[in-house]
Order: C-alpha cells, then sequence, then structure tokens
C-alpha cells in the first residue's frame, strides 16, 4: 500500500509525535509498504524514519509553539497545522494514489476530529477514529458525562470556563462548597482538551489552586477540576475490540505526571498488571465498555486511577496514543505476544471496509 504517515504537527506534543511517526514508519517500510512522511506542522516531506527521529529526540516541551513556517521543500503555506485552512491544504496536497493515511498526531487539529473530518470529505482513509469519536474522545469533560450516564466510574469534576480576553480579571467560580463536592484537596486541574499530561496540576491546597488554573489555562479557556483518587495507575489498550493485557504504570516518586511520563527511567511498568483477577478483569469490561460509548474504531487506550477499595475510575480515551519507545501500548501488544511490527500490521488492517472503498 502507498501510505502518508501524518505527524509532528503545532502541538505541545510535536516531540512525541515526531518519534512516534518515525516508529511507525520504520515499521511499515519493514512491512513492504511505500511509505511518505509527511510533517503537517511544516508541510515537509521527511526524507526517512531516522530524520523523523532525530526532530523528535528533544524532550517534548510542555508550552504551546506558534506555527513553524514552510522553508524550502514546503508543501503548505506557514499555517499548516495551525487550523483547519492549513489542514485542509496539506490534505489536498496529499496524492489522490495514496492508499491510507496513518495518523501518529497527538492533540490539537490531529486528534480532535478536524483532520478525519477533512480526510473524509477528500475521501482518503485513515486510521483510527474517526471524525464524531475523536472530537467526544478529545472532549474530557464531555466524554466523563457520558462515562457517568452508562455508569462507567469517572472521578467527580466540574468544567471551568475562562473568559475569552486572557488578560481580562478572573476570578473562577471554585470555593469551598466546589472543593468540598470534589472530596476535598488534593484535586487534579488540567486543560479539557489536551493530552501527554500536558498542562496538568497536581493541587494539594487552595493557595496553589490559582496558579493551576492559570496554567491549564495557557492551552484553553475550557478547565477540567477533578477529583484525585488515591490509588494505583493502570491502561488498557483496545484494538477493534481486542483487549490488550492491563498495564500498570509505578512513578518513580511522585505522580505519573509530563516528566514521569517522557522521562526514560523515571517510571516503571507491570504488564501484565499484577493485579487481582477480578479487578483485572473489571478493568478490561470498563475499557472495553469506555471504547464502545466513544464510538472508537481502531486502536485506542483508555486511562484508569485504581481507587484502594479496587474501583477503577476512568479518566480518559486516548484515541492517538503513543507509539515510542516508551509507549504503553507497544509495551502491553508484546505481553501479548505482538511485535511492534505485528501491531502496526493490525492497526492498518482495522481500518473499517468503508473508509478503503474509495
Amino acid at each position: 500500500m502507498r501510505i502518508v504517515v501524518a505527524l509532528g504537527g503545532n502541538t505541545p506534543e510535536r516531540e512525541v509525535s515526531l518519534r512516534t511517526g518515525a516508529g511507525i514508519g520504520r515499521a511499515l517500510i519493514e512491512l513492504g509498504h511505500e511509505v511518505t512522511l509527511l510533517d503537517t506542522g511544516t508541510g515537509k516531506i521527511l526524507p526517512d524514519p531516522a530524520t523523523a527521529l532525530a526532530l523528535g529526540t528533544g524532550k517534548p516541551a510542555p508550552e504551546p509553539t506558534a506555527s513553524p513556517g514552510g522553508g524550502a521543500g514546503s508543501l503548505v503555506s506557514s499555517a499548516a497545522g495551525a487550523d483547519a485552512g492549513g489542514l485542509e491544504s496539506w490534505v489536498r496536497s496529499i496524492p489522490r494514489s495514496a492508499d491510507l493515511v496513518f495518523i501518529a498526531l497527538h492533540g490539537g487539529d490531529g486528534e480532535d476530529g478536524t483532520l478525519q473530518a477533512l480526510l473524509d470529505l477528500a475521501r482518503i482513509p485513515y486510521t483510527g477514529s474517526g471524525m464524531r469519536a475523536s472530537a467526544i474522545s478529545m472532549d474530557k469533560s464531555l466524554s466523563k458525562r457520558i462515562f457517568r450516564d452508562l455508569g462507567i466510574p469517572t472521578p467527580e469534576w466540574i468544567e471551568v470556563t475562562a473568559p475569552e480576553d486572557s488578560a481580562a480579571p478572573w476570578r473562577p467560580p471554585i470555593g469551598d462548597p466546589e472543593i468540598a463536592r470534589l472530596g476535598g484537596f488534593p484535586l487534579i486541574v488540567k486543560p479539557n482538551d489536551q493530552g501527554s499530561s500536558v498542562g496538568i496540576s497536581l493541587v494539594d491546597n487552595s493557595a496553589g489552586l490559582l496558579p493551576a488554573l492559570e496554567t491549564a489555562r495557557r492551552y484553553g479557556r475550557v478547565i477540567v477540576v477533578e477529583s484525585f483518587i488515591e490509588g494505583r495507575e493502570v491502561t488498557v489498550a483496545v484494538l477493534d475490540d481486542q483487549v490488550f493485557p492491563v498495564v500498570e504504570i509505578i512513578p518513580q516518586g511522585g505522580w505519573y505526571d509530563y516528566e514521569r511520563k517522557y522521562t526514560s527511567g523515571a517510571s516503571r511498568y507491570e504488564v501484565p498488571a499484577k493485579l487481582p483477577a477480578a479487578t483485572t478483569e473489571r478493568i478490561v469490561a470498563l475499557g472495553l465498555a469506555s471504547y464502545r460509548a466513544l464510538r472508537c474504531t481502531g486502536l485506542a487506550r483508555v486511562d484508569f486511577r485504581l481507587a484502594e477499595d479496587g474501583t477503577p475510575y476512568c479518566l480518559e480515551v486516548n484515541t492517538v496514543p503513543g507509539m515510542t519507545e516508551t509507549s504503553l501500548v507497544p509495551k502491553a501488544a508484546a505481553a501479548a505476544g505482538h511485535s511492534y511490527r505485528d501491531l502496526i500490521r493490525a492497526i492498518v488492517e482495522a481500518v473499517p471496509a468503508p473508509r478503503l472503498a474509495r
């Protein structure tokens, strides 16, 4: 097949996406596909997976970045990846002979349904979830409403919307009654539509609440303030209704924040997680239920906090989970006896037939 790997982009997760795309591109080439690596942040075609990997070796900076300008070899304008118009430009540049776009973008337009909608309109097949599931999954508060309505446990939360003018004075409507409803401190404060723990804070007291809200506000107006569930961090990957072994994430000190997620050696992993059989079955069932509730297709990863009483609380569904050397899905696939190459092959084969019928 002729496959375009969409990677990079302009989100705070750009470097992670470049590393994800490099691994995917290498595996696709080994599987015999004709591969093009397209950096949607610059509009440039990268010559090989090694180049993408080199571009992504820096520590992912958890700050929004301006759109890089298109230089020599650029396919599209400097607005590429910054908005739907820029995405539309490079979608139009995809050769009509391409059989598939493998989406390796994390966050932003590449994961929130915008790119998926444009590819649907262009009748270009792509991996992963469709427009609707991608948009809902990226919206943490909306996802949690669906989880709650379907009886899937999720931490209690409130949604806060900042003023449209970022310079306007702001007194967030969070007082003692709201804090009490969330179970008191500590609390989690995070942007409503970011991934990779970007902009997230663990707040231990009232003095830390406003700074945490301001941090999250840099990434979007809608902010989620959520109960912190004391316990363990676990996750389960689902590929076309096949559930991989549960992974437990064990941070080396502190909690599983951005640094511990992407710094080598900062966390260790138990795959399969050492849990009672009944707990494992419950997590698997809830992971599959969450995946289906948001109408996901292809690969997704469902993240949980496992409370001390054994209750799994669903945090979110990631429709484009990381596929780097430290990522969780390849670890889970390996525990199930699947190589990285097997996993990439399965993701391609999971693309719904209607998308491929062009």
